[in-house]
């Protein structure tokens, strides 16, 4: 599982069309250079990829008026809408992903239907319920981690682990269903993504030959 699929075709969807610099900005300004390998030459990189996979669809427009090539602006297809939301719910669901592949679908989750996202939650829940049972097949909790060594911390973690993803996801769970934010189909949703030219506090500053295209 990757976050940058997912948080690429995201960022390009919220805009309609964007170029990769503006994709690079929003990801910045959502700070996922911090907790994801969103960095600008994984991004562009994405982009392109993408593309060639038709999941992405690339215009070249008019150079800046600074000068220098076209630049590139990119559209979701219709491919990629679905490859966006079948990695949306996948990650969602999936318990044994790393932490920004999670976090990653949190952030366009609202995307979905209120409904659907609590389904998913539930079932993320579930898998997670499974594998700790999977877990204390061979190690008991209660008995502490000095049953098996200092190999039983391994176990002792995993099994903390699984009940705070679960005590988290049962939280978000009940914040969703009393109503907590605007999902798909209940109105305008908060977008978190920066106008054309507005100023991004978050930018790291860092230059990439690919910000020019």
């Amino acid at each position: 599982m990757s976050a940058i699929r997912l948080l690429v075709l995201g960022a390009v969807r919220q805009h309609g069309r964007a170029h990769g610099y503006q994709v690079r900005n929003d990801l910045e300004y959502w700070g996922a250079h911090e907790w994801s390998n969103a960095k600008p030459g994984s991004i562009y990189h994405a982009l392109k990829q993408m593309a060639k996979q038709g999941l992405l669809l690339a215009h070249e427009i008019a150079p800046s008026t600074a000068g220098g090539p076209p630049r590139v602006e990119y559209e979701i297809t219709e491919t990629g809408a679905e490859e966006y939301f079948t990695l949306l719910r996948e990650y969602l669901t999936a318990h044994d992903q790393r932490p920004d592949v999670l976090t990653a679908a949190l952030g366009f989750m609202v995307d979905l239907e209120r409904a659907e996202v609590l389904e998913l939650l539930e079932e993320r829940v579930r898998g997670i319920e499974e594998w700790r049972r999977s877990v204390t097949e061979y190690y008991t909790p209660e008995e502490g981690p000095g049953q098996l060594g200092h190999i039983g911390e391994i176990m002792n973690f995993w099994v903390h682990s699984a009940d705070s993803g679960a005590q988290w996801t049962r939280g978000l769970i009940d914040r969703i269903r009393d109503g907590a934010y605007t999902f798909a189909g209940e109105g305008e949703p908060f977008v978190g993504v920066l106008e054309e030219g507005q100023e991004n506090p978050y930018a790291t500053a860092m230059r990439h030959p690919g910000d020019g295209r």
